[in-house]
């Protein structure tokens, strides 16, 4: 039994599983067939506890009765959750197995892996792996630009309103310094250098409005979490096997289980503040061993940041898991960043009326998208806002502004995944096989 995070990598287990060993492909089922020699899930198909439809209870439950020889636990680092650690007790297995390249999480969780799955018994070296040819030999930039001088005007606003509610103005500031344009005029250059080159590119955002946004003006593809599978699957397929898709645009469904081999070089604009799991994951995007034909390095790894913003402390804190494994940073600044922005690029005039698009697709809600599948956010390590001392009168109206409520699920990393239940017209039945 393989349980992964994500149905994206459900599809990727079966197809390697089919592609390294000797299973016929009439053994290799997804989540539930009829006779059993491979089963591949999500966690969330699991570890679900709502209401189920009757033929998915009944096959969940003959999941549950069988003695499972052995228990593939995929991005392990997800299963301290709190609705997926019950996997661990509901599935009966002779050996579990965990996997996974990025063993942390920014809450004090991780440790409950020693009795949810068992103690760690190997751990690779990411640069022995590099020097024997198994990574890639990648190289980390981080980018500084300055932010254009409209947008850090508003960004200040945004930190000194005293009519603005502290959660309102943490994420005003994330999306001012994530949009800044002379960032924005960087990445297109970035883009295009690298097209030059041949390159295959992933551009990483986590919000939603510029992932969209940017990816229409520069007529690339792009992928969140409003588009379907068959169309990822399709996008996806065209960037591994065609000469004239080189560029795509992923927002955080594409931290997991995205087997993207061809890709050298990845561009990330926009974060989960200081997550170090979301750093070595997306690094993980391009470190498939590729040919050596151009010097040292043979894939890129470019964090493009606006300077003189909280987002400089919270890339400093999403590398340390990278520098623990002996990556490093090269810092690239003031002249060599001046000169691109001078190329005249998308963002140079269209300052004002991006600013403007930014700030409505705040009041809208449209900056972040809900967690995909089954993989909970555990909390990253975001600053405190410290807000200016009140008048004594404010007192009295604190009762009438709105109350900010924040679940412990969701400061726990344990936030529950959505499920879908889909009608069939039979039941089917999991039997030992031999």
């Amino acid at each position: 039994l393989v349980l992964t995070t994500t149905a994206v990598a459900v599809d990727q287990w079966r197809r390697q599983l089919q592609l390294f060993t000797t299973l016929p492909p009439e053994d290799v089922y997804v989540y539930a067939e009829r006779r059993a020699c491979v089963v591949v899930s999500t966690y969330s198909m699991l570890g679900f506890t709502g209401r189920r439809g009757g033929d998915t209870a009944f096959i969940l439950e003959q999941l549950q009765q069988l003695e499972w020889g052995l228990l593939v636990v995929d991005e392990v680092q997800v299963m301290p959750a709190r609705t997926f650690r019950t996997v661990a007790t509901t599935i009966k297995s002779h050996c579990c197995l965990g996997l996974t390249a990025t063993l942390v999480r920014e809450d004090d969780l991780i440790q409950d892996l020693h009795w949810l799955i068992g103690p760690k018994l190997y751990e690779a070296n990411w640069q022995q792996l590099q020097d024997d040819g198994y990574l890639a030999r990648v190289r980390c930039i981080e980018v500084w630009c300055d932010m254009s001088e409209e947008f850090f005007v508003e960004y200040l606003q945004a930190g000194d309103g005293a009519d603005v509610p502290g959660s309102m103005r943490a994420i005003i500031q994330r999306a001012l310094w994530t949009c800044n344009p002379k960032k924005l005029n960087t990445c297109e250059y970035l883009i295009r250098f690298h097209e030059q080159r041949g390159d295959k590119i992933i551009v990483f955002s986590d919000n939603i409005f510029i992932l969209k946004e940017f990816a229409k003006k520069l007529g690339r593809y792009y992928i969140c979490g409003s588009v379907d599978m068959r169309e990822r699957m399709q996008i996806l397929s065209e960037f591994q096997e065609s000469s004239a898709c080189n560029t795509v645009f992923l927002s955080k469904v594409g931290d997991n289980a995205i087997d993207l081999p061809v890709a050298n070089v990845i561009v990330q604009i926009s974060s989960h503040y200081g997550s170090r799991r979301q750093e070595a994951q997306r690094l993980g995007r391009i470190l498939r061993p590729k040919p050596n034909v151009s010097g040292r390095f043979n894939a890129y790894f470019y964090s493009v940041v606006s300077r003189d913003t909280q987002e400089l402390y919270h890339a400093n804190r999403r590398q340390q898991f990278l520098v623990e494994q002996g990556y490093n940073y090269q810092v690239v600044r003031d002249q060599s960043v001046a000169r691109i922005d001078q190329q005249g690029l998308s963002y140079s005039s269209t300052q004002l009326q991006l600013l403007k698009q930014v700030l409505e697709s705040v009041r809208r809600g449209e900056t972040e998208e809900a967690d995909e599948d089954c993989v909970p956010q555990e909390p990253a390590s975001r600053p405190t806002q410290t807000a200016p001392p009140e008048p004594e009168h404010a007192a009295t109206a604190a009762s009438s502004r709105p109350e900010e409520k924040v679940s412990l699920a969701s400061l726990s990393g344990g936030l529950d995944g959505s499920y879908v239940v889909a009608p069939t017209r039979k039941r089917l039945k999991l039997t030992n096989s031999q």
